[in-house]
């Protein structure tokens, strides 16, 4: 059993025989469901550089051991900030201790707030049978109709509907219709004003064309 854990703005911890943890902003993060020094994990993927997605992954890895996925540039960066160690990537699939995980683009931008820093990217992992998908902070785009195609059948896809920064839930339930997934969670939401959103307006652009599953930061989807 695959189960997808919310943690909160865009991050999530997927368990089976390995623990994934995905953009662990947990520091400063309002929905935060747990603490940094709580989270156990095997591997820890970053979609960017912006702060609320790196997060506290250093300090995670740090304490657990974790090898930080990202994409090359950010790796590089990421290792200047500690002594982790760091698989940097560029899009296209791997494997890291028996994690599937395929890093795909995103449109969106990264830096540290200052300087521009690599690409950024989502993630699909295949875990224990399942397939995942983290999009990241991105708008949607026609090259998501590829991944089911290539990867799939996605069984969960985590999908941004904040709009601002990312897609709206209109832009959201259209990258529903691309990927075709089974289920889908809304994220990246309600953290701060810009991004305020309804997910059950999402819900009901998205229809029968997927199972949307609304989890609240500590609540979690079984696969």
């Amino acid at each position: 059993m695959v189960k997808v854990k919310f943690l909160g703005h865009a991050a999530f911890l997927i368990e089976g025989s390995k623990r994934i943890l995905i953009d662990p902003f947990l520091t400063g993060n309002p929905q935060a469901a747990v603490k940094p020094e709580e989270v156990e994990a095997d591997l820890i993927l970053v979609t960017h550089a912006h702060g609320d997605h790196i997060g506290d992954a250093v300090e995670i890895a740090k304490r657990t051991g974790a090898k930080i996925v990202a994409m090359y540039d950010i790796a590089n960066y990421i290792s200047e900030q500690g002594n982790v160690e760091v698989i940097g990537m560029n899009y296209g699939p791997t494997e890291v201790d028996g994690v599937g995980i395929v890093q795909v683009p995103a449109w969106h931008s990264s830096s540290d707030g200052k300087y521009s820093i690599g690409n950024p990217c989502g993630y699909i992992v295949k875990l224990d049978g399942k397939t995942i998908y983290h999009a990241g902070d991105t708008f949607v785009f026609l090259d998501m109709g590829l991944f089911s195609e290539l990867y799939g059948p996605i069984d969960v896809a985590l999908l941004p509907i904040g709009g601002h920064f990312t897609m709206g839930p209109k832009e959201a339930a259209k990258a529903v219709e691309l990927l075709k997934p089974k289920k889908v969670v809304p994220m990246h939401y309600n953290t701060w004003p810009p991004i305020s959103a309804d997910p059950e307006e999402f819900k009901k652009l998205v229809g029968d064309k997927a199972e949307v599953v609304i989890l609240k930061p500590g609540e979690e989807l079984e696969l």
